[in-house]
């Protein structure tokens, strides 16, 4: 079974501006474009039966879609930097979604997730690269910023025995309700009724 794990898509035009990033780091395996994403919850290697439950559970998730954006850059591994990677601003739909992936796992009967979730888009992962390095590629690029984008739905992607990176399979797709707005009320509507007395 392949290792399974939910996550967010990154749309086309931000694909583009984070694969300006790529690039001026020695030592850096870049991820391809179409690779990235942000990961939600890890979820691992699990029996076909498991697999099912889980998406059973994930297709019943009604959370509407929201808005985020990609902000400022850095590394995982401060003493020995092993990723750098995109940020992705705070987003109380975004946490929330990941918390109800994470109880659903939990109760399914899979441990928790150990590492806290910080929303990140991994861009590339560091072999040899220096410390060294690594300051200088991040402090020349971090002001990296992308327009805000919806958010319609979240995945099941899947990846083979591979050194990391991709390439990923998307398994399930799970839309997110659209976002309403209350109809606006016109304030001539909500004015009194002038009494001709």
């Amino acid at each position: 079974m392949p290792r399974l794990f939910t996550a967010l898509e990154i749309p086309r035009n931000a694909a583009m501006s984070l694969s300006l990033l790529r690039g001026g780091l020695p030592g850096a395996r870049w991820i391809d474009v179409e690779n990235y994403h942000i990961t939600l919850r890890f979820i691992g290697d699990v029996d076909g039966r498991t697999a099912d439950e889980i998406v059973e559970r994930l297709d019943r998730i009604d959370r509407p879609e929201f808005q985020i954006r990609l902000d400022g850059i850095g590394s995982f591994g401060s003493k020995k930097p092993h990723s750098v990677w995109a940020g992705v601003s705070p987003s109380p739909e975004m946490y929330a979604l990941q918390a109800e992936i994470e109880r659903i796992c939990q109760r399914i009967g899979l441990p928790s997730d150990p590492r806290k979730f910080t929303p990140h888009v991994t861009l590339a992962r560091l072999k040899s690269s220096r410390v060294d390095d690594v300051v200088h590629y991040l402090s020349s690029r971090g002001n990296f910023q992308t327009s805000s984008f919806t958010v319609p739905r979240f995945v099941l992607l899947s990846s083979r025995e591979s050194v990391g990176g991709g390439p990923y399979l998307t398994e399930e797709v799970f839309p997110l309700s659209e976002a309403w707005s209350a109809p606006s009320v016109s304030t001539s509507a909500m004015q009194p009724v002038k009494s001709l007395v």
